[in-house]
């Protein structure tokens, strides 16, 4: 049923937005009084605004009647848990962790301080050497 309706319901959508597409604005009236030909129309001069704006009326009634009855198939279902109430928490296991017996021993080396460059210590202020072409 609730498949049906929403079947329904998308038709209705797709129909209203087609009607208000073909009907005439306010101002679209404008042209007719000047002998823009809307006589010959297949609803004749008055009668195709009245038809149109009545369909649309009936059909924006139905859509909301099934719009309600939607939601009310969706009140109806109700209790459903999210994923995280889904979700069920286990303890935490104990995990004992073993350091394997059968890996070689890798022993440190240290660094000796004969192996390391040696950083000049920066020159004080006054012992900058002179810049050729500055005084």
């Amino acid at each position: 049923m609730e498949t049906v309706l929403v079947v329904i319901h998308l038709l209705l959508a797709i129909g209203l937005v087609g009607l208000v597409l073909i009907q005439h604005g306010k101002g679209a009236d404008m042209g007719a009084a000047f002998g823009s030909g809307a006589s010959a129309t297949v609803f004749g001069s008055a009668g195709a605004g009245n038809f149109l704006s009545r369909t649309t009326a009936v059909m924006a009634a139905l859509f909301f009647l099934t719009s309600l009855a939607l939601a009310w198939f969706a009140m109806q279902k109700g209790g459903q848990d999210s994923l995280i109430e889904k979700q069920v928490v286990a303890p935490p296991v104990a995990v004992e962790q073993s350091v394997p017996t059968d890996l070689p021993e890798v022993v440190p080396t240290a660094v000796l301080d004969e192996e390391l460059p040696v950083v000049p210590e920066p020159a004080a202020k006054g012992d900058l050497p002179a810049v050729p072409g500055r005084q």
